[in-house]
């Protein structure tokens, strides 16, 4: 049975994203959310990013300005490796029966991560399209952005351009620089079109990885926190190494093993993996 309705599946289709409420239980919202806030407490011990990943960078990435006093913790990479209900989360969920109605029945997952802006960071994303990091054989791939914290249009919310997944693949390399955004010419050329997803903590925006997207500083007083699991359909393979490799990367979430592969047609040139801990690096290099 379908957990997303035909009204559902046409708006994704046709915008890229959609924003579902409780997409979560409360026990699960809870406890992601007291991990988050333990590892907040944690990052106050450093002066800069910290832990490790199977790859051998950092697991957790801090703001520029990090400090004891204003905490910076504005990435952890791979969480469901070092926590139980960030793996129960990213395989047990109404958000991953929402992937599933849409790219299914069988999918597996490609990387996980969390994004925060904690109140009194400058934390921003430069537009971009997430499968210029991924290519696949085919593009069926989406990342399921969880909001832990009510998002507003003053906390930093995800800011997309409806429809983009349709179009081109911008490129992310400017003069020889793998920078992780596209031009500016291609946000000018955009930006009237911004659409700010928005909603009470436990929702999920839905978004296509063509999609085009970004998001602002939070100007607020309160945090704004997502957990990020992107997957994929079972019958693509992934072409290019991963930027956040998990030892759960390419794990069957849901359905049966076809054998077979299946291909799209398009053009990108291959990104750079980044030797940072995260792409946050990599876009600062934008001029």
């Amino acid at each position: 049975m379908s957990s997303l309705s035909e009204t559902q599946k046409t708006q994704f289709w046709e915008d890229g994203f959609i924003t579902i409420a409780n997409a979560v239980t409360d026990e699960q919202l809870l406890k992601l959310k007291e991990v988050f806030s333990e590892w907040v407490e944690e990052s106050r011990r450093h002066n800069g990013d910290f832990g490790e990943t199977i790859d051998g960078r950092f697991r957790f990435d801090v703001e520029p300005g990090h400090n004891k006093k204003t905490p910076g913790l504005r990435r952890v990479q791979s969480p469901e490796e070092v926590s139980e209900v960030y793996n129960d989360t990213m395989r047990n969920s109404k958000m991953v029966d929402y992937v599933a109605d849409l790219i299914g029945p069988s999918i597996r997952f490609h990387h996980g991560k969390i994004n925060s802006k904690l109140p009194g960071t400058a934390t921003k994303v430069s537009f971009h399209q997430d499968f210029l990091f991924q290519p696949m054989s085919n593009d069926d791939l989406i990342t399921a952005l969880l909001f832990l914290d009510e998002v507003t249009l003053d906390n930093g919310p995800l800011e997309v351009i409806p429809k983009t997944h349709k179009g081109p693949l911008y490129s992310h390399w400017h003069e020889g620089v793998f920078t992780g955004s596209v031009s500016d010419e291609v946000f000018e050329e955009h930006k009237n079109n911004i659409y700010r997803c928005t909603g009470e903590s436990g929702s999920v925006c839905l978004m296509h990885s063509n999609l085009l997207h970004g998001s602002a500083p939070n100007i607020s007083s309160k945090p704004r926190t997502l957990y990020i699991a992107t997957y994929y359909a079972e019958d693509a393979i992934e072409l290019s190494q991963n930027h956040v490799p998990s030892k759960f990367t390419h794990d069957l979430i849901r359905g049966t093993v076809s054998g077979r592969v299946r291909c799209s047609s398009y053009e990108m040139l291959v990104p750079e993996f980044p030797k940072e801990t995260s792409f946050f690096a990599q876009q600062a290099k934008k001029k």
